[in-house]
This record gives C-alpha cells, structure tokens and sequence, in this order.
C-alpha cells in the first residue's frame, strides 16, 4: 500500500500553494484551495483561456502565464514551505520541474487528491476509470442516482473538474479519473471503484511502458479498505495481471463479465486464486444479465431492453448497475433509467442522415481499442475518418475490421504516414485532409446511400483542435451545414 500523505492537509491560514498548469483541472484545484484556506497561486507556461483567466480574477487568485516558462524559484520555495504543489494530468511525472520538486521531498499531487480532503467521510464517491467506456459509464452511473432523486455530482475527466464542485452539496460523487489523475493521489480513497479495462494506450507519456500505465490504472484502488467495492471486468487479462502484480487490493471484488453466467464467473475466479464478493454475468441464452450480491434480490434484465447496444455497452451498463445496486437503489428505477438513457456527446454520437449516409461522430476514440469498439458496431461499408497525434498506436487489432466494412479512409491529421503506412493496402481509397470541414465534405462526396461516415480518430486531437470536443464539434458543424 501506499505511504500515508505528510503534506498538510489544514493549512495555515493564506498558505501559497502551487498549481501547475490552468486548464480545467488546475483552475478547478485553485478554486478548492481558496476555499479550503489556502492561498493559490496558478502558474501555466502557455496563455490562460480568457473565461478562465477571468474566474481566478474573480476570486482574487494570482496567476502567472504565457510567459513560455514557470518561475522556477518561486515554485521550489513554496513547494518547500507547504510540502505539497498541484500538477494538472497535462504534464507528465518526468517533466523536469516535477522531478525537482519530488527530489526536494514535496508532494506533488493531482486535483482529485486535493479534492477529497474537502468532502466529508459520510459522502459516496464512485470513481470509474479504464482505457475504454469510463466515460458513457460515469454519465450512466450519475444517470441512475439522478432518476432515483438523489443530488449527484458527475464530474472529473468528464467535463467539470471535480475539485471545483466538490463544495456543491450531494449525496453522491461520481467521477471520472484517468491515470494522469491517478499517477498523483496518496490518500485518494473512492467507496466504489469501477476499472472496466486495461488496454494500450497513452504508451507515449509512460515510455511504453505498458505495465506502467496499468499500474497507474490499479492505483484507483491503493488506499480501499475492506469495506469499499472494487468492480473489474472478469475478462481483461490485463486487469488480472495487474492485480497480481500490483499486490491484491484490500476491497471487496465485484466480478462482471459479458461471456460467462454468474457461476462461471465464480468458478473462473477461484480458478485464479482470487474469492469475488458479487459477480454479474449473462445468462446461457446470452439474452439476460443478473446481478448477485450478497443479502439482496438477484437483479435481471433482457439485454435487448438497453438504450445502450453493443458488447462493449453492455458491460458498461452492468458496472453502473452493481454500483447502484450496492447502494440500494431500487431495481425497477435502475432498470427504466438502463432503458431509457441517451447516451454522451461525441462518443458513438448519431449526427443525422443525409440522403442515406449516416454520419456518426465519435471524437472521443483517442485510442485503437476504441475506434475497434466504434468500427465493430457499425454496419458496412465504411467511410472511416481517423488520424491526429499519434500515442503510439498499435493498429494491428483493426485491421480485419479495415479488411471487412471501410472502403475509404479519410486521414485528419498533420502527420498521417503511420495511417497510410499500416492502412494502404486495405481500403480502396485512402484521403488526406486538414480540416474537420473538408473530411465531411469529402465522406459525403464519396459515400452512397447505406454508407456509415464514421469519425473515430483513435488519436488524440492535439494536431489541428484544443480537444476532441472541439473536433466533434466541428465535425458536427459541418455535417449539420450540408
């Protein structure tokens, strides 16, 4: 387990303390400090957008930014007098000001670390990570206590920061967390953790190292106690890998698998040597899934009743569910709210139909695993726009996918030899464009009525947009113009 947290979690009264970087995280974090007590300062090497310039202002906080570097002194002098600075997930733990800072024996934590220290014990916290899903599972599991009439903060890697609302009065946290987010915890304790999937991604920030990113993803349940619930995939390798190799966790196992009934799954975890609390699985016409847990009805529901469609979704849902279901909320309200959810922005989002030409915007596929889980739901043919920052992206699980449904592929990218190096010889045609304009009006020039235009860049956007929502956007922008 982890070592207990010696930064001081109390301040006196107008203590500086160190953001690093005034995005959505770091500015969330300074608005936290202020009200905890502390006196932040927020420091970003790059230009502070404007709205959030202004809010810091407005609650009489310091900054410093666009001037291409930090104020080195300043930030090794603080750290020091407080022991603690903040880092924003942007920047990596081998960033060299980062490395000055741990050598000086200052903690440098994340937003969600300082967060938690300002809620009370009493409150749930359902944290939810994984390669893949975390966040159509955060937005379904706040979509269950929001029917069932409780005050839930959804927050974190979502949308909002979490620091930044976790003064709001609920009676539930559930929050997002990437292993940026994790890579900075010491005491981060969630009473829920939901880890749906370990896959490759983000190889670039951790070396390729990939044992590294998954330990980064297993620290969502370094400080559980007996009494907290870990829910895993019953069928991610990785996630089992990571257990062992990580030292076990101190929580409670929930089991959920979308191959296996309820008893497999329990035989299947003895097998490896691990006891479950509660499983989920399906049943033997693969129509049904049911939920176990210890001391209350088993929960059941057809599969087909789903908003949400797809193997993938379907995991998804059942994590929500053994969440809500641990925290008693009724089975009838859990299952009308499954039937009845609409899903999240820019991930497997429909835009419309144009003369029998779907086009389907999922901005959010950062990675290979989950333009796979795009490419594999949607019928042929395919027109597949994809590209941008490449993270160190093995293609090879696509390619059959490529083989079977896309006929041209579009690249929306600065650099896209990697795209045509593996994808050249497996679709019909392959494009080069440099706007999220363009790319529509190319799909929509090449595709006939039947075609799926999808927007699934496995690739983060940092090339030609500020996010993958700004390219969703765009992308939505320009299909809705034509």
């Amino acid at each position: 387990m982890m070592k207990k947290p010696t930064w001081h979690r109390n301040p006196l009264k107008g203590q500086e303390l160190v953001i690093l970087g005034g995005g959505e995280s770091g500015v969330g974090a300074a608005l936290c400090a202020a009200h905890a007590g502390w006196r932040p300062w927020v420091t970003d090497t790059g230009t502070l957008r404007s709205d959030r310039q202004a809010l810091l202002v407005q609650h009489g906080i310091e900054t410093e930014s666009g001037r291409g570097e930090h104020d080195l002194e300043r930030v090794m002098r603080s750290g020091r007098d407080a022991g603690v600075v903040v880092k924003s997930p942007g920047i990596p733990e081998t960033d060299p000001l980062v490395m000055a800072l741990k050598a000086a024996e200052v903690q440098v934590i994340s937003e969600i670390e300082l967060a938690q220290t300002q809620l009370k014990a009493s409150t749930p916290v359902i944290a939810i990570t994984g390669s893949n899903g975390k966040t159509t599972t955060t937005a379904l599991t706040g979509c269950l206590f929001n029917d069932a009439g409780w005050a839930t903060n959804i927050a974190g890697n979502i949308g909002k920061s979490w620091a930044a609302t976790v003064s709001e009065p609920a009676d539930v946290h559930v929050i997002e967390v990437s292993s940026f987010q994790l890579d900075g915890i010491v005491s981060f304790r969630p009473h829920i953790a939901i880890l749906l999937n370990i896959t490759p991604d983000h190889l670039d920030r951790y070396q390729g190292d990939f044992h590294a990113y998954a330990a980064a993803k297993w620290r969502i349940t370094a400080n559980q106690q007996p009494e907290d619930l870990l829910i895993l995939n019953a069928e991610c390798e990785a996630t089992w890998h990571a257990y062992h190799r990580e030292g076990g966790t101190q929580a409670r196992i929930a089991a959920v698998s979308t191959e296996r009934t309820p008893a497999q799954v329990r035989e299947g975890m003895a097998a490896r040597g691990i006891q479950v609390w509660s499983v989920a699985g399906i049943n033997e016409d693969q129509n049904a899934f049911t939920i176990e847990i210890p001391s209350q009805p088993h929960f059941t529901m057809t599969i087909q009743e789903l908003a949400l469609q797809g193997k993938h979704n379907l995991h998804n849902s059942m994590a929500s569910s053994v969440a809500a279901r641990v925290l008693d909320l009724r089975k009838e309200g859990i299952r009308e709210s499954l039937q009845q959810f609409d899903g999240i922005e820019h991930r497997m989002e429909f835009v419309q139909e144009v003369n029998g030409i779907r086009f389907i915007n999922d901005s959010k596929a950062t990675n290979v695993n989950s333009a796979w889980y795009a490419l594999e739901s949607v019928p042929g043919p395919v027109i597949w726009i994809a590209g941008g920052v490449d993270k160190g992206n093995d293609y090879t699980s696509l390619l059959h996918l490529v083989d079977e449904k896309v006929d041209h592929l579009i690249c929306l990218g600065k650099d896209n030899a990697k795209l045509q190096s593996v994808f050249g010889d497996r679709v019909d045609h392959m494009h080069e464009v440099s706007s999220a304009e363009d790319a529509v009006a190319l799909s929509y020039q090449l595709g006939n009525p039947g075609t799926t235009v999808l927007l699934s860049p496995a690739c983060a956007s940092f090339d030609l947009f500020g996010s993958y929502e700004e390219r969703g956007q765009a992308f939505k922008k320009a299909v809705k113009a034509l």
